[in-house]
């Protein structure tokens, strides 16, 4: 079993099959267009505004080559932007005649996506049947001598209720029956294998898009803390207290930071890296400000700011809003 508690133990990925290669690109290269459609009535209002609803468009940080990033009125012009993206893709999909695998984190930050996919599906005559939904991870119940289980499934901080209530629930709500994505099709790591998940992503070719969010008082992604290498698979983890107090904000019915679990289960960085097509970094809010900003001070992964495992990614995009992008020349 796989650990990154105490010493760094974690097991290091192979590379991509040659398919995943071959459909990838390099980080900034490649990857969906972004979307063309016009932006709604409600957005196009505030002026300036591009055809993908961006208000405009920069790079992250000195990289090369650069990472775009596309700024956004406010979270439901990005949430409408990255959706039409999503969307493409999953068109592009059915025309090979495959799946399309979308890796999905749950938290706040993704929710104006999520809505926006349901807004844009329902009544559409949309397939969505051939979609799967890669989640992030899950907290557990437990210790390292005991063993661990997931949290309740209708516990308010469950991922497996979150996804179930507000990301498959909320994209599946007007579609018809036979067009939803299936419960089957929405995949967790397990506590009692987590090595696994990595094997099935890949035996399922990759994911095509992953989103991601960032910590906004240490960088993390998923439950992946300062000091996670590269490489690191899906496994347990004992979950940083920075990252806790980041989602006591996110879940405040915890109400205090000793009742936020301590474990859980994970994808590695390298599973994001590694595993995906295109990777697609989120924020919105002021709150994200200064994450972003420190982001793009770098110019190459740095392992105590895990977010920016983004300059190792193939395909990597930011979407922001004007609040946390703005400081971004």
């Amino acid at each position: 079993m796989a650990w990154l508690y105490g010493q760094h133990r974690v097991r290091s990925l192979t590379p991509c099959p040659l398919s995943l290669q071959e459909r990838g690109s390099q980080s900034g290269q490649g990857g969906q267009n972004w979307p063309q459609a016009a932006p709604t009535a409600r957005h196009a209002k505030a002026g300036n505004i591009r055809k993908d609803g961006s208000m405009r468009n920069t790079v992250l940080g000195n990289h090369i080559p650069p990472i775009p990033v596309a700024v956004f009125t406010d979270p439901v012009a990005l949430g409408e932007g990255l959706a039409e993206v999503i969307l493409e893709g999953i068109q592009q999909a059915a025309r090979e005649g495959r799946r399309y695998v979308l890796g999905c984190p749950g938290g706040r930050s993704p929710m104006p996506t999520y809505q926006a996919l349901g807004r844009r599906v329902a009544g559409s005559p949309e397939d969505l049947s051939q979609v799967t939904l890669v989640m992030m991870d899950e907290y557990l119940l437990g210790s390292p001598e005991a063993g661990f289980v997931n949290c309740p499934g209708d516990a308010h901080y469950s991922c497996h209720r979150a996804a179930r209530e507000e990301i498959a629930g909320v994209i599946n709500a007007g579609l018809e029956e036979g067009k939803r994505i299936p419960e089957g099709q929405v995949w967790f790591p397990e506590p009692n294998d987590p090595e696994a998940y990595d094997e099935r992503v890949r035996a399922a070719g990759g994911v095509d898009l992953f989103i991601v969010a960032t910590g906004a008082g240490d960088g993390h992604v998923a439950f992946n803390p300062p000091g996670t290498p590269a490489e690191a698979g899906s496994r347990l983890i004992k979950i940083a207290e920075t990252t806790r107090r980041d989602n006591l904000l996110t879940f405040p019915e915890f109400g205090d930071i000793a009742a936020v679990p301590k474990y859980g289960v994970s994808v590695g960085l390298g599973t994001i890296a590694g595993l995906s097509r295109e990777v697609v970094l989120i924020a919105w809010g002021e709150g994200k400000q200064q994450a972003l900003r420190r982001l793009a001070g770098y110019e190459d992964f740095d392992p105590q700011w895990p977010a920016s495992i983004l300059y190792r990614c193939r395909g990597a995009r930011v979407m922001g809003d004007e609040a946390a992008a703005g400081g971004l020349q």
